[in-house]
């Protein structure tokens, strides 16, 4: 079944399957896709992780970079004045780099941000395939760390199971959904990436908050991305 959604606004955070989490820049209408870690391990070396923040400064998403001047997240998250952080673990650290686009993928719910100016650093491999179900997958993000908050400022992941690769994201495209192995996503990991085999599978799209999780097809884009990025 496609997703239920949500809108979530302030400190209201609905615990519904398929809520969606912050993604567009402030002032615009945002519609609420997938979360921040809850529970998982603190991270210490992830080169190719990023951060989303709004026109006003304010985080809002995570993402990827995956080539000198590209940052996979969601496409919920993209909005005009919005700008990307990366390098380093800990956002208040990173480097902050202004964003000249962004292009929405044709279907499901993920996109491509340009930087305005490349970032060298060791970029995010993604998959060709979906991961196996029931195999044991990473998911990474800047999000929640209770259900309300606050964000952390250092990256996490948690391992989740796969239940399903035939399931819809945010925008009823291609998704993997999955569940609770020692953490799952909230608000604030939207965007940010699903790993198997040290390669991207997924984009984070929508959450429950408590378990589980679905997040957009990165096999499924994989054309696409490499129209735009050329990776």
């Amino acid at each position: 079944m496609p997703p239920r959604t949500i809108a979530l606004t302030g400190a209201a955070l609905a615990l519904l399957i398929g809520t969606a989490l912050p993604a567009t820049a402030a002032g615009e209408p945002r519609p609420q896709a997938a979360a921040p870690i809850i529970g998982g391990y603190l991270v210490t070396d992830a080169p190719w992780a990023a951060s989303i923040y709004r026109s006003d400064g304010s985080f809002t998403c995570s993402g990827t970079i995956v080539a000198p001047t590209w940052v996979l997240t969601a496409a919920h998250c993209v909005g005009s004045g919005i700008s990307v952080r990366v390098g380093d673990v800990f956002r208040s650290r990173a480097t902050a780099i202004k964003v000249s686009d962004y292009q929405v993928a044709p279907k499901g719910d993920l996109a491509l941000v340009h930087l305005a100016s490349p970032y060298e650093t060791t970029y995010s491999p993604l998959a060709d395939a979906d991961p196996p179900v029931d195999s044991t997958n990473q998911i990474c993000g800047w999000g929640y760390t209770s259900s309300k908050g606050p964000f952390s400022d250092q990256l996490k992941c948690a391992d989740v199971r796969v239940t399903s690769t035939t399931c819809y994201d945010h925008r009823y495209g291609p998704a993997i959904c999955s569940s609770k192995i020692n953490g799952n996503a909230w608000s604030g990991d939207s965007g940010g990436p699903q790993r198997y085999n040290d390669k991207q599978v997924a984009v984070a799209s929508t959450a429950d908050g408590r378990s589980e999780q679905t997040y957009g097809s990165v096999p499924a884009s994989r054309a696409w991305i490499r129209s735009i990025a050329g990776v």
